[in-house]
């Protein structure tokens, strides 16, 4: 990956390459952190953060599952992510905000740990570097809902996400999609999943997924594009016979899949509402779009 040359932690702005912890930080061996990816972007009115406040507001949530008192509050995190896009001279690229518990104690329980927070910033193009995914169903489900809280976005809740990306080595497969426990479709191994069929989007519903936020914006410009949005659980068998779908994501943004589990959908190679989609998206977070502009936090 491009480096920048600062890092924001707990307070203080430090070179990139003296940005440590200890090899005993509690979230090292136990996964308990929280964390957000935002993407700033290149507008005719200079570098724009996407829905900084709305990342924000879900990280101090997630924080907040895993009882962890950050000793910042959300406005002063945003006035930090600001900073920082301006001492890296970043233009567009990605945000990475880390909450997590760091070195004093071990065992599972985090109490008596402190907590510690991180900001970083770097330049990062396409997520998915194809025009067209291919994904695979993994053979591993998406983690149980009772058995964690499913719209925080939690380090560990990612090892589930890594073991699905590693079934993929050595094979021509994209990206993965994870199925819950009865066998619906939940989302990618990053991102949140649609499928088009007849003109109308659908897309799993919350309760088994993380609340997406690109997802919602998807949701929020269908009205604009005179698209209906449908939530609701779809198997296998309903995405094979799609005529599209795509992924959404911050890193990933609009992705449109060629196949799944090898059924290449029937627009599959020339996904034209997913483009749509995807055009609209481009169009407002580089501050095309007069109606959304509200989506976006000046750097500058």
């Amino acid at each position: 990956m491009e480096e920048t040359n600062i890092i924001w932690k707990n307070g203080e702005w430090v070179p990139w390459k003296e940005a440590n912890v200890h090899v005993l930080t509690h979230a090292l061996h136990y996964g308990g952190g929280a964390f957000e990816g935002i993407r700033v972007y290149e507008t005719e009115k200079g570098p724009a953060i996407f829905r900084l406040e709305d990342h924000i507001k879900r990280l101090f949530y997630s924080a907040e599952v895993l009882k962890m008192e950050i000793p910042y509050s959300q406005e002063e995190i945003i006035s930090v992510i600001i900073e920082l896009i301006r001492k890296n001279g970043l233009q567009k690229g990605y945000i990475r905000p880390l909450i997590f518990y760091g070195y004093g104690k071990m065992g599972v329980n985090p109490v008596g740990c402190p907590v510690d927070c991180i900001i970083a910033c770097w330049p990062w193009g396409a997520y998915l570097s194809h025009d067209r995914v291919d994904i695979k169903t993994s053979h591993y489900i998406r983690i149980h809902p009772k058995s964690t809280v499913i719209d925080a976005k939690l380090c560990g809740h990612y090892v589930n996400s890594i073991l699905a990306s590693l079934e993929l080595r050595g094979t021509h497969y994209h990206e993965a999609l994870l199925l819950d426990s009865e066998h619906f479709i939940c989302e990618g191994v990053g991102e949140n999943f649609f499928m088009v069929k007849k003109g109308t989007l659908y897309t799993p519903p919350l309760g088994e997924i993380l609340n997406g936020i690109t997802r919602n914006t998807v949701i929020a410009l269908s009205d604009e594009l005179g698209l209906t949005v449908i939530e609701k659980r779809i198997k296998s068998a309903e995405a094979y016979e799609a005529d599209e779908a795509f992924f959404t994501g911050t890193a990933a943004e609009i992705a449109p899949i060629r196949s799944i589990d090898d059924h290449v959908l029937k627009h599959g190679e020339e996904s034209p509402i997913t483009l749509k989609v995807k055009q609209a998206y481009l169009d407002v977070v580089h501050g095309r779009d007069p109606a959304f502009l509200k989506y976006l936090t000046r750097v500058n």
